[in-house]
């Protein structure tokens, strides 16, 4: 594997790893959000809202993040630099 491609492995790994956090983030925050009343509810509706969580967590990612990513980035830079 070649340098390009294990830095765009690391990138893709760091903000996938920020998307999953956000959407953690997003999930707690989403819990006190009540759903009750004539539309809102159900098993229908939990599986809706994690779609959702999950992929807000993405967008946030993919555009800038809250720079999460790019901390573990430079961590996995800086570990691969003094491993090899």
């Amino acid at each position: 594997m070649g340098k390009g491609q294990s830095m765009a492995a690391m990138k893709k790994s760091a903000t996938d790893f920020e998307a999953v956090f956000v959407s953690q983030m997003f999930s707690q925050m989403f819990d006190g959000v009540s759903t009750d009343g004539m539309f809102g509810g159900g098993h229908g509706e939990e599986m809706f809202r994690s779609v959702l969580i999950d992929e807000y967590g993405k967008q946030v990612a993919k555009h800038g993040g809250l720079g999460i990513g790019d901390a573990v980035l430079r961590t996995m830079i800086a570990t691969q630099e003094n491993a090899g």
